[in-house]
């Protein structure tokens, strides 16, 4: 019996040496995680107040989680100044009233719809600068709860029930939109 212990001491050891490696790397990290700013305060059981933070720097850019009354365009807009954004795609998913545009080329504007209380399935654009202001642009898809779906440019998106989540990936070429004057629509510069 000491002979088949003795292996089994031997693996618990190296159990035990692996767990501790796995730990240390996990608190290390946590701890490179918690020196981004700004932190993240609430948890999903909290509900968010108006100074809860909508933000967490990530390795590529940024990680947005907004709450129920938050507009996207308008936090995407001020993370865009405050973090000086030279450019980025965006992605994202969440719940809300949307308003979607078809581009009407002969009017040289959008046709809207809004629909309301919606499930994103897809949300993706990007962030460029006009007039020395962020431009957002984003077009996305959403089903409601008859699992319709609908789809187009994004221009507007309020938060309701549950949050969306936005992916920012920053580039490091700020990029320009302005307008084409063959199509008189905003398109992005390079």
């Amino acid at each position: 019996m000491q002979v088949q212990r003795q292996p089994k001491l031997r693996l618990s050891k190296m159990m035990l040496a692996v767990s501790t490696a796995v730990l240390i790397s996990s608190s290390l990290s946590q701890s490179a995680l918690a020196d981004t700013t700004p932190t993240a305060t609430t948890t999903p059981m909290q509900c968010a107040t108006e100074a809860t933070p909508r933000y967490t720097k990530t390795a590529t850019g940024y990680l947005m989680v907004l709450r129920m009354g938050d507009n996207a365009f308008k936090e995407l807009t001020k993370l865009a100044i405050a973090e000086k954004i030279p450019s980025a795609s965006i992605s994202g998913i969440g719940f809300g009233n949307v308003k979607f545009g078809f581009w009407n080329k002969d009017k040289k504007d959008f046709d809207a719809r809004v629909f309301n209380s919606v499930e994103m399935a897809s949300i993706t654009g990007s962030v460029a600068w006009k007039n020395d202001q962020p431009s957002i642009h984003m077009h996305g898809v959403a089903g409601d709860s008859t699992f319709q779906a609908y789809g187009g440019h994004i221009l507007d998106f309020e938060v309701t029930t549950g949050s969306m989540e936005i992916t920012v990936i920053v580039h490091p070429r700020r990029l320009e939109r302005g307008i084409d004057p063959c199509i008189g629509a905003n398109v992005l510069g390079i």
